[in-house]
Parts: C-alpha cells; structure tokens; sequence
C-alpha cells in the first residue's frame, strides 16, 4: 500500500508528486486544499518517500497501485492533481478507470514520448558514496559539480534520511531508476481518452508542454483547458505556491 499524509474533510484529491519527489514536497498545499474542502491524500508513488521499492517500474504499475490505494481508502469520484511524472500516472490512471475520475489537473507535462534527460542528475545522485558515511553538507558538495542549480539540489537534498545514526541515505529507489531511466518519458496509449474537465497548467519559462502539443493533447482530453503561470519553470507549484494554488483550487470548485 502506498504512503500516503491526508489533510482535511471532504470531496477527495489526490496529489501525485513527480519523479525523485514526494508527498512532503506538497505539504503546504494539502492544508491550503482541506480549507477549500478537500479531503485531500498526498501520495508516495512507489519507489519514492515513504512508500515500498520494487524492481516493477512502469506507469501500469503506478497506476495500479493509485487504483488499488482508492479501494482501500473508499474513494470514489476523486479529483487528481499531478506534476510532471505523477502527471502522467493521473494521465494513465484517469483514462483506464474514468468512472472513478470527476476533474484532472495535469501540472508541466502532456501526454507525449520525452526522451531520456536527467542523465546529469543520475550521474550526481551516482557518484555520492554512502558507504563512506558521508555528511549532509558532503552529500551536497558531491552533488554540486553536475547539479550546480541551487533548488534542484535542494530538491534531491529532501530525499535524505537517517537510516541509522551515522548512516544516511536517499528515500527513493535509485538502483531501480537507473535500469528503468526510459520508464519516466513513456506516452499514454494513443487510445486512452477522458471526456471530463481536465486542466493543463504549465510553467511559461517551461518546455514540457509547447503551443503545438494543445491539439494532440486535445485528442486524449477533449475538455482540456490550457492555464500558463508566467516567469517559472518546471516546479511551477514551487516557484509560485500562490498562483497555482489559486488557479488549481479555481478549477476544482
């Protein structure tokens, strides 16, 4: 079962973070949700945060575990926010099982094939050696040399844990993600399609979702409107909380 934070009472949202994430990346959003009414359920997809590892990595997989999460919990009708890879198990999850599904948010990303392009960061999340019992500030400094944007690596930093005292590690299941790196960019079945309210929200300084993907996007999600948060990029919901807050809790209500 994945782990998941649930905040408030409610219509149910789900909120499905991106690749090397976790529910914790949303916490401030749970809260601002639950007041607007939401019981809202912060997933760990597995492999990542608080939830199991497994050698199984692929969206059918994570979709299914969404589904099987929904059946434990009661949840029915449920709302989905999700960013960038989470976007795409929402994608999988709400055109397999449509009749469990009343509103879409995809956050920074579309539908499409995206190649391979994190190798920069696996090289930097390979080349820390925990076996030498590295420190916080060590993990970082080897990091540096092949992740020298500041949020990024503040972004991986989150993943550290405690495993004993002296002995950190990361949450996720990087042995698995290295083998499976081509998993994260693979497309929705051209034939799935949800026919109900979906929104596209992206970044304006992103190129996960370009003017020329709306019609092919259009095709899975046919009542898909288009949202763009000007001046940020991929971690839209990070670089302005507020605005897509707003413009998220707007397309819920």
């Amino acid at each position: 079962m994945l782990y998941s934070r649930i905040e408030g009472e409610g219509k149910p949202l789900l909120i499905i973070h991106g690749f090397l994430g976790m529910s914790d990346n949303w916490k401030s959003f749970g809260s601002l949700y639950a007041a607007e009414g939401f019981q809202t359920h912060m997933l760990d997809l597995r492999n990542h945060g608080k939830s199991f590892h497994s050698d199984d990595f692929s969206y059918d997989v994570m979709s299914q575990d969404v589904l099987e999460y929904c059946k434990a919990n009661n949840l029915d009708k449920v709302a989905i926010i999700g960013h960038s890879m989470g976007g795409k198990v929402a994608m999988l999850f709400a055109t397999t099982y449509p009749e469990m599904v009343e509103k879409l948010v995809v956050a920074d990303i579309g539908p499409k094939y995206y190649a391979p392009h994190h190798q920069d960061i696996f090289a930097g999340l390979n080349a820390v050696d925990f076996s030498t019992k590295p420190s916080r500030t060590e993990v970082e400094e080897t990091l540096f040399p092949f992740i020298p944007d500041f949020g990024t690596r503040q972004f991986l930093m989150k993943n550290l844990y405690w495993v004993e005292p002296g002995q950190l590690d990361f949450r996720f299941n990087l042995k698995v993600f290295n083998v499976n790196m081509e998993v994260i960019g693979t497309a929705l079945p051209e034939e799935n399609i949800f026919e109900k309210p979906t929104l596209f929200i992206r970044g304006g300084n992103s190129r996960y979702i370009l003017d020329t993907d709306f019609e092919s996007i259009k095709k899975h999600f046919p009542k898909a409107v288009f949202e763009t948060i000007p001046n940020v990029g991929h971690w839209l919901h990070a670089e302005n909380p507020k605005l897509f807050f707003e413009e998220t809790a707007r397309f819920l209500k």
